[in-house]
């Protein structure tokens, strides 16, 4: 079987980030990890490939030179080889440009490098920690003709089928889809951490490194539809309030203020 999992290189969640001109300021992030949900998807993959040997995984970004470290820890993990998509995205001085490349256009770019390399099964993360928006995966799956099962916490692969464990409000719920198809991973199993001889071994796993001309992504599916209008930190959290007098006159404030100024009762 050979599984392809796409992971995306985000700003650590710890990282401090500022807001400068509708951009993030890159200058200020330092540190750099896979968004948490990719390694949840690599993880349901490992898992698979713990009980068939034969299972081939391979990874998959689209970034900067700097993807190569979290492709390194993902080969250290136990994935067999690897493709890296080279992509700088425009910058003016330290400031990302955020119309770069929109999802569409991730997903069209991911997609051909998907048809190149081959597959039985897809794993991406349900979405990127750092624009949320949730459905690359999805259009992915809709550019390849795949079934798709959003949300897994966990996968059994019998013969052609996968058996899908995911969260429904207020329950658990069972699906079984026949492969190919491709699976948005959410919070699953916690991801192993690398062993000592998986890094090491990592070092002599194959990584290609392609550019986006070479998949014959045509020119209108890397134009953006999505125009970001303004981007702004949240507001800075107000100071608040210490009521004070006897208990009973404390709660008679406490219900006003509810009701005449926040207004949620």
């Amino acid at each position: 079987m050979k599984i392809l999992v796409f992971m995306k290189q985000v700003p650590d969640t710890a990282a401090p980030i500022s807001v400068k001109d509708n951009q993030v300021d890159a200058s200020k992030i330092d540190k750099y990890a896979a968004s948490p949900y990719d390694e949840y998807a690599l993880e349901q993959a490992l898992q698979i490939k713990d009980k068939a040997a034969d299972t081939k995984i391979t990874l998959v970004t689209l970034g900067p030179a700097r993807v190569r470290e979290m492709i390194m820890q993902g080969l250290a993990m136990g994935a067999d080889d690897a493709v890296i998509i080279k992509h700088e995205p425009a910058k003016h001085g330290e400031l990302v440009e955020p119309n770069d490349l929109d999802g569409l256009a991730v997903a069209n770019v991911l997609a051909a490098a998907a048809k190149k390399i081959g597959y039985d099964l897809i794993y991406t993360g349900t979405k990127g920690v750092d624009d949320d928006q949730g459905w690359v995966g999805i259009a992915m799956g809709e550019l390849l003709g795949l079934p798709l099962v959003a949300g897994a916490r966990s996968t059994e692969v019998s013969g052609g089928t996968a058996r899908v464990l995911r969260d429904v409000e207020g329950g658990k719920e069972k699906l079984e889809v026949s492969l190919p198809a491709l699976i948005t991973s959410s919070q699953a199993t916690e991801p192993r951490y690398p062993t000592l001889k998986g890094i090491m071994g990592a070092k002599r796993k194959p990584v290609l490194e392609w550019d986006i001309a070479s998949l014959g992504v045509a020119a209108d599916a890397l134009a953006s539809r999505v125009e970001r209008v303004a981007l702004d930190m949240p507001p800075g959290r107000q100071a608040g309030r210490l009521l004070l007098g006897e208990p009973n006159d404390q709660v008679q404030e406490l219900v006003r203020l509810l009701r005449e100024q926040a207004k949620v009762i």
